[in-house]
Formats: C-alpha cells, sequence, structure tokens
C-alpha cells in the first residue's frame, strides 16, 4: 500500500450502508473518503451531493467526502492508496466482473461483503478468495483483505465502540490497513486466516434467521409483540454449534467462532435478517414473508440457500448426517415454503460423556 500521503486516499465502491459507515472511522483519522455508486446506488449518491446525508443511513456523511457515479469509477480510483468493496453480496457478480478488471495494480482491496460461495462438492469459500481467483485471471497483482466480526452500519456511524477483524494473507499489509481505521470506538483485531474469518461471520447470517424464529413465535403464542428469551438463547446455542460444525468443514481455525457468535448476536438484536425470521416464526409462508418485506436486502437468504446445498451435498457424500444439522435443515424447508412445521427441539438434545 502507497500510504505515503499525510491523508491516506480510500476508495469505496458500492455504498450502502455499511460500505459507507466504515468510512466514519478513516476519516476521523484523516483519510480523505470517496464514494463511489454502484449502479443501484444512484439515488445515494444524488441525495449525498445535494444534502451531505447518507439516504439510507440517515446520518451525515464526514465532511470532505466526494461522491461519484459509476460512469466516473476511474478518476475516482485514480491515486487512491485503498479500495474498499462495499456492495451487497447480491453485487458480487457486478463486482467480479465490471469492477475488478478496472481496479489499480499494487492497491489493496478490504472489502465489507460478507458471504460464501459453494463450489460443488460441499466445498464452501469466502468471497475474498473469489476476488483473488478472478483477478489473477485479470492479470491483477492485487491483495484482498475483509472484515469481519460484530458491527451494525447503524451502531458505527453512531460511534458506538465495534470491536472488528481485518484479515487477509499479509500481516504487514493488515497493519497497514488497520492503522488507517483504528480509533477510540473502532478497534481491529487482525487474521491471516482468510476463510476462517470470512466463513464464520457468513454464516451468521443464516443462523440469525433461524435464532430469529422464537421471536415470530412468541408474538403468535403471546398474541402480541412480547418476546421471550429461553427459546431465542436455545436457539442461538444451537446455532453456535452447528457453525462451529460448518467452520471445521470450510478449513477454518476453530477460534474463529467467537466472531461469527458475536454477529450472530447483533444481527438478531440489529439486523435486517431478524425480520424475516420473525415473520416466518409466526407461521408465514418463505413466499409470502419475502412480499411482505420486499425492496429490504436480506443477503441472509442467499448465505442460508447455499449453505444447506453445500450440507446436504455433503450429506450425500457421507461426511455429516442430517441430524448434526437440524437448525439448518429446519431453516431450509422454511426456504422451500413449508409451514406449519415445528422446531426439531428434540434433535438439539445432546448427551456428553
Amino acid at each position: 500500500m502507497r500510504n505515503k500521503s499525510e491523508h491516506p486516499i480510500i476508495t469505496v465502491i458500492g455504498c450502502g450502508m455499511m460500505g459507507s459507515s466504515i468510512t466514519w472511522p478513516a476519516a476521523y483519522n484523516g483519510c480523505k473518503i470517496r464514494y463511489v455508486g454502484s449502479p443501484l446506488d444512484g439515488e445515494i449518491i444524488a441525495h449525498a451531493r445535494a444534502t451531505g446525508e447518507h439516504l439510507t443511513l440517515k446520518r451525515p456523511i464526514p465532511a470532505g467526502t466526494e461522491f461519484y457515479t459509476v460512469d466516473e469509477m476511474d478518476k475516482a480510483l485514480e491515486g487512491a492508496d485503498l479500495s474498499i468493496c462495499g456492495v451487497s453480496s447480491f453485487g458480487l457478480d457486478w463486482y467480479l466482473d465490471y469492477v475488478i478488471p478496472r481496479l489499480p495494480d499494487g492497491v489493496p482491496v478490504l472489502s465489507i461483503t460478507k458471504g460464501m460461495l459453494h463450489l460443488g462438492e460441499g466445498k464452501m469459500i469466502s468471497y475474498p478468495e473469489k476476488m483473488e481467483e478472478v483477478a489473477a485471471a485479470c492479470g491483477k497483482n492485487i491483495d484482498f483483505c475483509a472484515v469481519g466480526g460484530p458491527c451494525t452500519s447503524y451502531e458505527l456511524a453512531d460511534l458506538d465502540p465495534s470491536c472488528v477483524t481485518f484479515c487477509g494473507r499479509k500481516i504487514e499489509l493488515l497493519r497497514e490497513i488497520r492503522d488507517l481505521f483504528e480509533a477510540p470506538y473502532y478497534h481491529v483485531s487482525l487474521s491471516t486466516d482468510v476463510r476462517g474469518v470470512e466463513c464464520a461471520v457468513a454464516l451468521k447470517n443464516a443462523y440469525a434467521l433461524g435464532v430469529s424464529l422464537a421471536i415470530g413465535m412468541s408474538y403468535k403464542r403471546e398474541g402480541r409483540e412480547f418476546e421471550h428469551y429461553n427459546s431465542q438463547a436455545a436457539l442461538f446455542g444451537q446455532a453456535v454449534r452447528e457453525m462451529r460444525i460448518l467452520l471445521n468443514l470450510c478449513g477454518g481455525h476453530p477460534d474463529n467462532i467467537e466472531l461469527g457468535a458475536g454477529d450472530l448476536y447483533v444481527t438478531v438484536f440489529g439486523g435486517r435478517t431478524r425480520k424475516i425470521g420473525t415473520l416466518l416464526g409466526t407461521g408465514m409462508s418463505f413466499k409470502d414473508a419475502m412480499e411482505a418485506l420486499k425492496g429490504v436486502t436480506l443477503e441472509s437468504i442467499a448465505i442460508a440457500g447455499r449453505t444447506v446445498e453445500a450440507a446436504k451435498t455433503l450429506e450425500s457424500m457421507g461426511v455429516i448426517k442430517a441430524d448434526d444439522l437440524p437448525l439448518l435443515y429446519h431453516i431450509g424447508r422454511l426456504l422451500d415454503n413449508e409451514t406449519g412445521i415445528d422446531v426439531p427441539w428434540k434433535k438439539f438434545e445432546k448427551e456428553v460423556y
């Protein structure tokens, strides 16, 4: 990373909520920020230029931030010291096909896009690994790093203390990137276990839907918006157990489960996935729940679907049994529009000797 100037330049491509809020601590540290809207961010860029406020975060953007449309991407990348991949999981293909070929050689990327890809035969890889593959095919020399851990965009923009992990292949580069972002309210650990970190925090998206089922079940049972926590805690514990199994199957270090568990907690209490899980918990079909939440970006659905697919493949190969992942399989049935099915509580019971 060049990072030789007093005010390093960070170019964010995809200025949704997390892609934007992560620039708050960087701006605090004196970095110059440039936002580039994806093809879906036109309104965000126009609103930011007119008001200095982020349209969906509904908070003032750090002073001095520059705004660019997707057609101005090349200009926004000129002289950049770091690029941030700020697209959602649904924008990954666009980023791979359109953005990576345009990225400057030698300028590292820090990705906030969480997710995994199923390559078949039960093999799951992280998004940064796929980005590396595409960049290599384009003849690009780019280091891809990523962010994992419990942190929501609203809370970060409100300067609530957050602890995250930056992961990448090169520890020295990670230290340089951390220097750009670490602030009194933003604390950064480092890891070279890219797949372990990224898979741990991607899995929480699927399981946050599962834990949130208990919220909807409580609403239905009580006839009002009243939450019971025994059921949420039971589903949370089972989710962490299954995430640990899947993390091991992905080849990640088991210590990364703390990142997945922390991210699971914050997503259940403050994330968009809570909404879909709650509706499904009331007994609504998946189709009807998605219709009710039309316009809400739900990355959890993509991650859950891919994880269920990978698990079933591993089951067919004899690597795991369906009863190893009862909550995940229950989520899979809900995504297939099955209704009136009970949470498989009995399958959560274990005997430990």
